[in-house]
């Protein structure tokens, strides 16, 4: 299994029913198709740096997770789908950029501690 990270955003103007709806949409995909769930994270409503389908803000969300690569062409294409996603990035992970997101999360706990 690879380790994989993806960084989305979503149209500003969902509620936040329908944003955790389609975060869980997400993920509720990958969990069903074999895909270990390492981390999940809610980054809220950001400005965008530059207009997107002209909106200038979207809700963005953090997943990490552990897959096999035959998964991630059927990923894109249910983000490619949902008309609630302005953008979407999935990048592979190496292992000093795995220890690096651990050494972030710990951080992040520690702080809101």
């Amino acid at each position: 299994m690879n380790h994989y990270e993806t960084v989305f955003i979503l149209n500003p103007v969902l509620s936040e029913t329908q944003v955790k709806e389609t975060v869980s949409k997400f993920e509720d995909f990958l969990t069903s198709r074999g895909a270990k769930m390492v981390a999940k994270e809610d980054w809220g409503l950001k400005k965008l740096a530059y207009e997107i389908q002209h909106k200038k803000s979207g809700f963005y969300t953090l997943f990490q997770f552990e897959a096999l690569g035959e998964i991630l062409a059927a990923f894109e294409t249910e983000f490619r789908r949902d008309e609630r996603v302005m953008r979407f990035l999935i990048v592979s992970l190496d292992k000093h950029a795995v220890a690096w997101a651990e050494r972030r999360r710990e951080k992040l706990k520690t702080k809101a501690n």
